[in-house]
């Protein structure tokens, strides 16, 4: 069990030499034990006391990464239950299977709708993190070649998806340097699973269907043969049930009830069936309930932007929104007689107001001013985006040096602003946009 911060400050060396950034040690030790700092942050604990403490500055919910390089996806970390309490750490990865009973074009047709099922949102970019390769022809050679083919024209991570061991050994003996999530390790195979999991030193994932007793003490014999790095699967069930599972094994880690069930889980959306919207519906619900990797069935568009979007929004930290930096932006290519337009730094706002602009076909000044990540109007509510601020940033940019036409077009909704800003800003005139960005490319288009 962790231990609380009365017992960690009893190891510390109680020297309150401020260096981990709190006043005391009793106050660092608290924190500690409410799992926000790491035990490196002290200068003086020693290697035995680290490792006593390492339960207590662990993350319940153990870390996993699948791949290398650039793509590389990691997942757990995560410490609690609703966003609001903090943040969740790791999105989760949408994974497509691919089946080796598919012919190569078919196959090669997946991949290519994974490839273009990537967009870029508020200056993220969103896209697919694994592929599941999975052995269905019960064939070696075709699994091997399936595999072989995926890696030939993908650069993603893998799942390796296969039940016999034999084939499984052989489909690491070409992939393992990549470092896949290899699956299943059920009751029949897990002792030959996790001595190639060890072997290899890939990420192993538990499946057992029967309920969360028996996969806890499937997880536990796995630990016990030295496997750490899990992933557990507790089996595709219908979406009342696997609603309730995912929700009491991410209590359960929380709380550190059950030593089997402290990693990331994956899920599949994959429903049968004709209606598409039954998938992403699943889909859906395993992004917001604590799913770690999401398996799907194929890459349409259509499907993949309404998840994107939900995954972004779901693990964007609702106490840190999304910014751009404060500083000048040229949309198109604006000359010293192009209208001036200012705006605050919240992610969604630039980048609607940026995308207006690109649409009317006038080159602009945007400038971008720091309202801590807030929208127009909740920045001017809580005076993070007044007449002082829009002044400051004006004259620190020094966009009055580049334009001779010196008319400054604030938001519709902050109208209320433009006598102050007038004021503090004497040498242009203010004139007031309009209140959607929507209204921009005609307003800009008549702009004199």
């Amino acid at each position: 069990m962790a231990l609380t911060g009365i017992e960690i400050f009893k190891l510390l060396a109680k020297t309150n030499c401020k260096q981990c950034g709190f006043p005391t040690c009793l106050a660092f030790a608290m924190k500690l034990a409410a799992k926000q700092v790491s035990i490196d942050a002290c200068p003086f604990v020693s290697d035995d006391v680290k490792a006593m403490l390492g339960e207590a500055s662990a993350p319940p919910i153990r870390k996993i990464t699948i791949g290398t390089g650039d793509n590389q996806l990691t997942v757990g970390e995560e410490t609690v239950l609703f966003r609001h309490e903090k943040t969740f750490v790791h999105q989760p990865g949408f994974a497509l299977r691919i089946e080796d009973t598919a012919s190569a074009a078919e196959i090669e047709k997946q991949l290519a709708d994974v490839a273009a099922a990537t967009m870029e949102r508020v200056g993220q970019k969103l896209k697919f993190s694994l592929i599941a390769v999975k052995n269905v022809s019960k064939d070696k050679d075709k699994y091997l070649s399936a595999i072989k083919l995926v890696q030939s024209k993908c650069n993603l991570p893998l799942i390796l998806v296969a039940s016999n061991t034999d084939i499984m050994a052989a489909a690491l003996e070409i992939t393992a340097a990549a470092k896949p999530l290899i699956a299943p390790a059920n009751e029949e195979n897990y002792p030959v699973m996790a001595d190639l999991a060890k072997k290899h030193s890939c990420p192993l994932v538990v499946a057992h269907s029967g309920g969360l007793e028996k996969l806890n003490d499937l997880s536990e014999k796995v630990q016990a043969l030295g496997v750490k790095d899990l992933v557990l699967h507790p089996g595709h069930q219908d979406l009342s049930t696997t609603l309730a599972q995912l929700t009491q094994i991410r209590r359960t880690a929380l709380k550190k009830a059950a030593k089997g069930l402290g990693f990331p889980v994956l899920e599949s959306a994959i429903v049968e069936g004709d209606n598409p919207l039954d998938e992403l519906g699943r889909a859906s619900l395993l992004v917001m309930k604590y799913a770690a990797i999401i398996i799907l069935s194929s890459a349409e568009i259509g499907k993949m932007l309404p998840l994107f979007t939900l995954r972004q929004n779901i693990y964007t930290d609702p106490q840190q929104p999304l910014q751009v930096e404060e500083k000048v932006y040229k949309i198109g290519e604006p000359t010293a007689d192009s209208p001036v337009i200012i705006t605050t730094n919240f992610s969604l706002t630039y980048f609607i107001v940026a995308s207006e602009i690109e649409n009317s076909k006038v080159p602009t000044w945007l400038v971008i001013a720091d309202a801590e990540g807030m929208s127009v109007l909740t920045a001017w509510a809580a005076d993070k985006f007044n007449a002082a601020k829009i002044s400051k940033v004006i004259n620190s940019t020094g966009i009055g040096n580049q334009v001779k036409n010196r008319k400054l077009i604030i938001p519709g909704y902050v109208a209320v602003l433009s006598g102050e800003v007038a004021e503090v800003l004497p040498d242009w005139k203010i004139v007031v946009g309009p209140r959607e960005a929507g209204n921009l490319p005609a307003f800009l288009r008549n702009f004199q």
